[in-house]
């Protein structure tokens, strides 16, 4: 009886093989809950670039056990499944480890798909810069291309770690991440780096090794960083320029130093009625930021100029003088002006959506806007806002030429005593800081922009139909003689004809959507 009702049994919950079968399935079921929320943690962390492993990690001796550890415990306290799971000892895939496992195998998963998307694309550009970590020199990889779906895409690749720092080094180890994902057979159409020596060199730099290999790859400088640069060269071509900007920092550097100057800057800010913000620190590398000290200082110079009178020290009483001068003044307008017109340049040269196309068009309605400011009544314009600020603050213009005798006779001098004549007139402003200045910013952005990557650029502009120079045979020559197209003039002929019956065709249904309906 007791066989015949097991026999029984197995009719309806089956023999022991099936039911041995079912609860591995059930065993391996929650494994992969447990561990599909192990991955959202994971995930989580490295998304928000949070460190995931802490300083004491045992649960016995430490309060706070890491990021993942802890998420983990958050997690457990509001999931059901959690709180009901037991994972076997040796399979909890809370370790260090696991932990390395789960991110390799995610960054594996990510790159791949950035590989299988580059290589519908079938061309791309790549981009390199040398990152430290610690005393390791890395290089840090990057690629640019057009989805089948027409976005433009820029994709971290990977970090390879450089043993040597110099041109064929840093080649072959770009070379050999693009072959490590297979992509040696794809287009590379353009490479981009800083204006570094061994990487810009056209003879023995990385852009030359690079193109030896890919010769299509034209070699583009960083755009954002060159926008950069035409203020550094400036300001070291320009000393009042480099000297008004050293102000800046001094400013900035009295005002955040100290607790004691930095409270009474935010007290008499609210007893003037200004509006609570904070002075902005100058940056080296970044334009936006010079352009934002400006503005700071212009909105906050009432506290400002309070602040320092308050305070009975040298340092207070040497940046007050600096600032208590008309010329001072006047380059705060004239910068804010000439570097408020460049601003939003830099910001579109920073996007991820980048069109080098209209970057280029961009950088001339620029050049443009700069070079019709070389006007009298643009300079005439900036000397009477800045007159208008030193007639609130009482900060009076001199009257007549500083004379000062030196005696210098048999002394080599390899830079200015400090003494500068005084500037009384808008004639005089004009011609000593605002036309210097705005020449060199000009002479600037006409070098850093130009050379045979530039002619590419502007031939990429000329391919679209917005612009001026639109299928222009002329603009297209660079271009197409790089990438080895021959251009046919009755072909240009029949695209412009084409594409302006199309735009036609387009405005005339457009307008005849905008028709109010009979």
């Amino acid at each position: 009886m007791i066989c015949w009702h097991s026999f029984k049994t197995t009719k309806k919950q089956g023999d022991v093989v099936e039911q041995l079968r079912s609860a591995s399935a059930a065993e391996i079921s929650e494994r992969r809950q447990y561990l599909h929320r192990i991955l959202a943690v994971t995930s989580f962390l490295g998304k928000q670039g949070i460190p995931f492993r802490g300083h004491d990690e045992q649960e016995s001796t430490s309060h706070n056990q890491g990021n993942f550890l802890e998420c983990m415990k958050l997690l457990k306290t509001f999931d059901p499944f959690l709180k009901n799971y037991s994972p076997v000892s040796h399979s909890t895939y809370l370790s260090h480890f696991s932990q390395n496992e789960m991110i390799t195998s995610i960054s594996h998963e990510i790159t791949g798909n950035i590989v299988k998307e580059m290589k519908e694309a079938k061309m791309y550009s790549v981009m390199a810069d040398e990152a430290r970590d610690g005393h390791t020199e890395q290089l840090a990889v990057c690629v640019r291309f057009v989805s089948c779906k027409g976005h433009v895409k820029e994709c971290f690749l990977g970090l390879r770690k450089l043993e040597r720092f110099d041109a064929q080094c840093i080649t072959d180890t770009i070379e050999e991440l693009l072959q490590y994902h297979t992509l040696g057979d794809l287009l590379c159409v353009a490479q981009s780096y800083d204006g570094a020596s061994v990487m810009s060199g056209a003879v023995g730099g990385v852009q030359s090794c690079f193109r030896q290999r890919h010769r299509e790859a034209v070699y583009v400088h960083c755009y954002a960083h060159e926008l950069n640069l035409v203020l550094c060269h400036t300001c070291k071509a320009i000393p009042a320029a480099s000297d008004f900007f050293g102000l800046l920092e001094n400013v900035y550097t009295f005002f955040n130093t100290s607790l004691v100057n930095h409270t009474k800057f935010k007290e008499l800010q609210k007893d003037l009625g200004l509006f609570a913000s904070e002075l902005v620190q100058l940056s080296n590398t970044r334009w936006a930021c010079q352009v934002n000290s400006i503005k700071a200082l212009l909105n906050n110079i009432s506290a400002v100029l309070a602040t320092l009178e308050g305070t009975n020290t040298p340092i207070a009483k040497g940046i007050l003088s600096k600032l208590s001068k008309p010329k001072t003044v006047y380059m705060l307008i004239m910068f804010s002006q000439l570097l408020g017109i460049t601003e939003g340049l830099h910001r579109y040269l920073q996007g991820e959506r980048l069109d080098m196309g209209k970057a280029v068009e961009y950088r001339m309605s620029v050049v443009d806007t700069l070079s019709k400011l070389r006007t009298e009544a643009a300079a005439e314009e900036i000397f009477e806002k800045a007159m208008d600020i030193c007639g609130s603050y009482n900060i009076q213009i001199p009257q007549g030429a500083r004379h000062k005798q030196k005696r210098l006779e048999g002394f080599v001098l390899e830079s200015s005593c400090g003494a500068t004549p005084n500037l009384t007139s808008s004639a005089e402003f004009r011609y000593e800081k605002f036309f210097p200045c705005l020449d060199r910013m000009l002479q600037e952005l006409a070098d850093k922009f130009s050379g045979a990557g530039q002619k590419i650029m502007e031939g990429i502009l000329a391919c679209n139909p917005s612009s001026p120079t639109f299928l222009s045979e002329d603009a297209l020559k660079p271009i197409a003689a790089h990438y080895h197209v021959t251009i046919k003039p009755e072909e240009l002929v029949v695209a412009k004809n084409f594409m302006k019956r199309k735009m036609e065709k387009r405005g005339h249904l457009r307008h005849h959507n905008c028709l109010p309906l009979a």
